[in-house]
């Protein structure tokens, strides 16, 4: 069997292969108030028929005010689970893992839908005041973020402990946190968008602190055999910014904190970033991390054939492979790559069987 779709033991969690959909933002959830749709049990559950291996949940708001949409999902309060169970549900009922990532957008919050301009919101358009470590803009047309009081971090890392706590209720597997693209978690990590003089701010020892204390929160919150995930940004492309030996030494931190898998992303925290595109452009820092940090890393960004993710894990460069857009173009795409690389039929479901097999049978509809 191809090392892809060989099962992965997380923290006692068997995950039945190393194929995960990433995080990949719908803004499709009920407006105002984050509950899921019956999009997402399409979206999610298609790709958990498809055969991926553990189905994620997009960024998910652990308040109201941490949304990059109003559209976004959100788990801030308890009347979020009993939406999230029946999905979940089904993802474990078609042999996936269904898991989450619980985020904060922090400047970047307030923001209309990409396919509506993405502009930011202003208040008579339904938007709110964003929030940072610093008061500083993402970009020179964004509005300027409030900087956050040292009792409002403490209690946005609270409500990622009671978002999580909510998850375990709705029958989620896995946990991750956000701490990418720019929003609140690297905002804090990078001296770029954090300016603070206080304990959160200035010395790589501080910067890293409130991330570590959301995961802190966050770990006392799950059982002890719930796997948790953090993906970070390994680099923002910005000189004197977050780079991937700092990526390096947060890892090795959030292994001893608990994380048991780095998402290795990249980008986002600065509109000026150059970053060089091609297949597979993000497995280097996957490589570095998980030989760096001795923890186990996931690839993700362009990875699309089915050769190119088993190399990867044949080189010991990752652990999982996490693929989002060849996924949204064919939910099935894990059934085709298995039968690529292991040369036997896909299992598909049995509602599917006579897609399957009218390659070799000529029988006529029923």
């Amino acid at each position: 069997m191809s090392k892809l779709f060989t099962p992965i033991n997380i923290r006692g969690e068997i995950i039945r292969n190393r194929l995960f959909v990433a995080p990949m933002c719908q803004y499709s959830a009920e407006e105002k108030n984050g509950h899921p749709t019956s999009w997402h049990m399409a979206h999610l559950g298609s790709r958990a028929v498809g055969g991926a291996g553990l189905v994620m949940f997009e960024a998910t708001s652990v308040t109201p005010e941490g949304r990059i949409t109003p559209w976004d999902l959100g788990i801030w309060s308890d009347s979020h689970i009993a939406s999230y169970k029946p999905i979940a549900e089904f993802i474990t009922s078609q042999g996936a893992t269904p898991a989450i990532q619980l985020a904060h957008a922090g400047r970047k919050a307030s923001h209309n839908r990409p396919w509506s301009g993405n502009k930011a919101l202003g208040d008579s358009e339904g938007g709110w005041q964003v929030v940072g470590p610093s008061p500083i803009p993402f970009n020179t047309d964004e509005p300027t973020p409030r900087e956050l009081t040292i009792d409002e971090i403490h209690q946005i890392g609270d409500a990622f402990g009671s978002a999580a706590r909510r998850a375990v209720e709705s029958g989620i597997k896995v946990i991750e946190l956000h701490m990418a693209h720019g929003y609140l978690g690297f905002e804090f990590l990078s001296p770029l968008s954090n300016q603070r003089t206080d304990m959160y701010g200035g010395s790589f020892e501080n910067r890293t602190r409130f991330p570590t204390e959301i995961v802190d929160k966050v770990r006392n919150a799950i059982p002890d055999a719930m796997p948790l995930f953090v993906r970070i940004s390994s680099t923002e492309y910005m000189n004197e910014g977050w780079g991937i030996e700092d990526s390096v030494l947060f890892s090795t931190q959030l292994r001893e904190h608990g994380v048991d898998l780095i998402d290795c992303s990249s980008g986002g925290n600065s509109p000026s970033q150059q970053v060089k595109l091609f297949p597979g452009y993000q497995v280097q820092f996957s490589d570095q991390i998980r030989s760096g940090a001795k923890v186990m890393t996931g690839a993700v960004g362009l990875i699309t054939e089915p050769n190119q993710a088993e190399a990867i894990l044949l080189e010991e460069q990752a652990d999982v492979i996490l693929m989002g857009r060849e996924l949204l173009r064919n939910p099935y795409w894990p059934l085709y790559a298995q039968q690529t690389l292991d040369e036997e039929p896909p299992t598909w479901a049995n509602q599917y069987l006579r897609a399957a097999q009218i390659q070799s049978s000529t029988a006529p509809p029923r």
